[in-house]
């Protein structure tokens, strides 16, 4: 199995802080957020290498960062050579990118660079492959739908197929929203390609979740715990203050 974490985007709702920083290299409780991502990879025995992509703005704070890395699996680091915030790639395009670099042909767990969690992707990807061959996505339920829309929201039947993913939707049908966690069973890698061929948009993942519904069979799984989407300043303090009480 591979591991992929998507690391190209510019945070720029953190700016100042990401300006001349990549928002998975900042530390939350005194390590990378891309570190804590790492430690819950490497729970997976059966993740044999890790990929991270990034762009050519911050190429060069992964490289440096790697030489430091200490990890037990071979982390490579590719780049999609954007340069800005207007002419990044997006996330899918990302993807399909570190999938025909690296000729990716196993299953796939996929994982958004920005998330900070305690839960345990073995489980996940367990369970996922419990459902193979069709696609799984984690998730959290927030409590609050008002909350919610700022979010991919996810409608799942009572097994926990889902019925429906609502990219940010002003009205969400639940409190359950996607946390950028997902797995790809080999024979799905290929509907990425399906999916950008047809010009949909590449840049939220939530969008090819959307997509992706129209053709297959997709699972969610709640996960219960500890999880922040690292997307402003509030999210970044608060995961700063609780993991650093923690350590």
């Amino acid at each position: 199995m591979k591991a992929i974490v998507l690391c190209a985007g510019y945070a720029t709702r953190l700016y100042p802080l990401t300006l001349d920083q990549p928002k998975p290299l900042l530390p939350v409780g005194g390590k990378p957020i891309l570190e804590h991502i790492l430690a819950q990879i490497a729970e997976i025995p059966d993740v044999d290498e890790v990929f991270l992509i990034t762009n050519a703005k911050f190429r060069r704070h992964f490289d440096e960062w790697k030489k430091k890395l200490s990890y037990s699996r071979p982390v490579t680091v590719l780049n999609d050579d954007s340069m800005t915030n207007d002419d990044r790639l997006g996330a899918i395009r990302d993807l399909d990118l570190v999938l025909e670099t690296a000729r990716v042909q196993e299953d796939t767990l996929v994982v958004a660079g920005d998330n900070v969690f305690r839960f345990s992707l073995r489980d996940f990807t367990d369970y996922a492959r419990s459902k193979s061959p069709d696609i799984t996505v984690g998730c959290v339920d927030l409590g609050s739908r008002e909350e919610a829309h700022r979010y991919g929201v996810i409608d799942l039947a009572p097994d926990r197929k889902m019925r429906a993913f609502l990219e940010k939707p002003k009205d969400p049908p639940s409190s359950l929203v996607s946390m950028g966690l997902y797995y790809f069973p080999k024979s799905k890698l290929a509907r990425i390609k399906e999916f950008l061929k047809n010009r949909e948009n590449p840049d939220a993942p939530g969008y090819f979740i959307q997509w992706l519904l129209e053709h297959d069979n997709i699972w969610g799984y709640p996960f219960e715990g500890v999880w922040y989407d690292i997307g402003d300043m509030n999210s970044y303090e608060s995961a700063n203050r609780l993991f650093a009480s923690k350590t």
